[in-house]
């Protein structure tokens, strides 16, 4: 009998210690998302309308991860990739029409990663245009959409463009931005009639193919 009830009492013992286990809560570990940062660069900050260009980056800390990259602008859209093992990413795009954009991209948050932000990128996309100028012999007149032209006048005229709207154009690697101040020209051919002084800022000979923005 004296060999029984200690038998009895570590039986008791075990089965208190089961139970207190088992009504303490289940320990869930959560996966923590660790900061990232995402880059974007664009391989040339000017393009044709139709021609195509890159949008590359990379995600820190590296890894598979998706990215967005939204195009703001006359023709935009939002682009999808995914990042390979080291984190970088690279996207082609071509600008459906003429205009100015910006680019950011968005790093997505996953399991491993929280959400992150580019800086913004800029880039032109063109179009091929037929231009004259205008200017001597009409300076004290007044333009279509209000003002007189003057030597100093930066602007352009155009036949469908809105007053005011900005365009800009490159000739030869110059470009300048204007906007839209008379109507013309009248010419068969022709987009543009530059002012003087927008001509004088592009070096442009008079009459000649440059490329224009709008």
């Amino acid at each position: 009998m004296r060999y029984f009830l200690p038998a009895v009492a570590v039986a008791a013992l075990t089965c208190a210690a089961s139970t207190s286990l088992a009504a303490q809560p289940q320990q869930h570990h959560k996966r923590v998302r660790v900061a990232s940062h995402v880059s974007l660069h664009v391989s040339r900050h000017s393009t044709l309308s139709g021609r195509s260009l890159v949008l590359r980056g990379r995600v820190q800390p590296g890894g598979r991860h998706r990215v967005k990259l939204v195009l703001r602008g006359s023709g935009g859209r939002v682009l999808k990739a995914r990042s390979h093992a080291n984190g970088s990413f690279a996207v082609r795009w071509s600008a459906s029409r003429p205009g100015a954009y910006r680019v950011r991209a968005y790093g997505i948050h996953d399991r491993v990663v929280r959400g992150s932000v580019s800086v913004s990128r800029r880039l032109t996309a063109y179009r091929q245009a037929e231009a004259s100028y205008y200017g001597p012999g009409l300076y004290g007149n007044g333009v279509a959409c209000g003002g007189t032209l003057e030597p100093g006048t930066l602007g352009v005229a155009s036949k469908t463009l809105p007053c005011g709207a900005e365009v800009t154009f490159r000739y030869h690697g110059r470009s300048v931005t204007v906007p839209v101040i008379d109507r013309g020209p009248y010419v068969a051919g022709r987009d543009f009639d530059l002012t003087e002084a927008t001509k004088q800022r592009l070096g442009f000979p008079g009459v000649d193919t440059l490329l224009a923005s709008r």
